[in-house]
């Protein structure tokens, strides 16, 4: 892979821990920093502790909610999710039906 050179302004401390790092693992900075931004882009498409937490009240929420259908109605739609699946299932395996 091609490398391109980058420069970044870096507070003093960011620079200490980098060097310490670098020194410690026995790696160029440039490597530390490649490991580390490959280390941070794996959980950036991650859910904040926050956000998790929001997302799992709601479920509370609305998992506590009462049921608006009974159970007898809820199995009557699934059965006819079912038949219908299976109707669709059988036109498409007929060829010329698609």
């Amino acid at each position: 892979m091609a490398k391109v050179k980058v420069t970044f302004t870096l507070d003093e401390a960011t620079v200490n821990k980098l060097n310490l790092t670098a020194q410690s693992l026995a790696k160029p900075k440039s490597e530390v920093v490649r490991d580390a931004i490959d280390h941070y882009y794996v959980k950036s498409d991650r859910l904040s502790d926050e956000e998790r937490e929001r997302m799992l009240r709601a479920l509370r929420e609305f998992a506590a909610r009462p049921p608006t259908r009974s159970q007898a109605e809820v199995d009557r739609e699934i059965r006819q999710i079912r038949a219908s699946r299976k109707r669709w299932r059988r036109a498409s395996e007929v060829p010329g039906t698609r």
